[in-house]
């Protein structure tokens, strides 16, 4: 399996955690500065994946544009958001999104933004916002992650350091304690965006044994690194660790850097 490469595991991202309704909706209220309500707003959500936020993004109203690089990927997304009239998918990356000029309002991805090339991506969600210079409107762009809330001591923070121990080198993309990126400096690294503000939730989702093990079968990052035998390995190790479990309580923590163009 190739790093960043998708195609294998897309069939599992079912299984991966939503995002906090409560969080979403303080971002709307901050975004949502020049329209009367959010159904006049159009959204972007670049490297969409499976529809998680995309069909949550879907309830407020607004006119939803999902872009996905992944052929796989965009296939189930268009599955499981099939019964919202107000998305449509599109192929596209966050370097090329195939938007046209000036056509967003509002530029989000979720979970995501690390495998984009800022220098490109930036520039990118700049020209297809609606906004900047002495332009009433206002386009912001909002980089959004739901890492898990790893508490020293807990079976997570167990798991995480069995697997450190499988594989030594191992190194994680955006999950867990790793994603300690400067993300204000690089969201507004380009000068195509000012005025970063960050907000930050908590989030628990109540799992089965068999929908934490299929989140596990979804991480890129690790397959790639582990290889078909430390992979198993793997699996099997965390099946160990929540055997005596009926159901798993996992923490997030959901946060999300704004930025407004300029």
């Amino acid at each position: 399996m190739k790093q960043g490469d998708f195609t294998e595991v897309a069939k599992h991202y079912h299984n991966r955690p939503a995002y906090s309704a409560f969080l979403l909706k303080k971002l709307l209220a901050c975004i949502n500065d020049t329209k009367a309500n959010a159904q006049e707003l159009h959204i972007v959500e670049v490297g969409a994946g499976t529809g998680k936020l995309t069909k949550m993004l879907s309830e407020f109203g607004a006119q939803i544009t999902a872009i996905e690089p992944n052929e796989n990927m965009r296939k189930e997304g268009i599955v499981f958001t099939q019964e919202c009239s107000n998305i449509t998918w599109k192929k596209g990356s966050g370097e090329d999104t195939t938007m046209p000029n000036k056509s967003a309002d509002w530029v989000i991805m979720a979970s995501s933004f690390h495998w984009t090339n800022p220098q490109k991506s930036l520039p990118e969600f700049a020209r297809i916002l609606n906004g900047g210079g002495d332009c009433q409107k206002t386009g912001y762009f909002t980089a959004l992650w739901n890492p898990r809330h790893i508490i020293e001591g807990s079976l997570f923070d167990e798991i995480e350091k069995e697997i450190k121990h499988i594989i030594p080198n191992l190194t994680r993309i955006s999950s867990g304690t790793q994603n300690t990126k400067k993300w204000e400096e690089i969201l507004t690294s380009t000068g195509d965006f000012t005025d970063c503000f960050f907000m930050e939730c908590d989030y628990k989702e109540i799992w089965t044994k068999e929908r934490y093990i299929g989140a596990w079968h979804s991480v890129n990052d690790i397959q790639a690194q582990a290889g078909e035998k430390k992979w198993k390995e793997i699996l099997e190790m965390i099946k160990n660790k929540i055997s005596s479990l009926q159901n798993i309580e996992v923490p997030y923590k959901i946060r999300a850097w704004t930025v407004k163009k300029v």
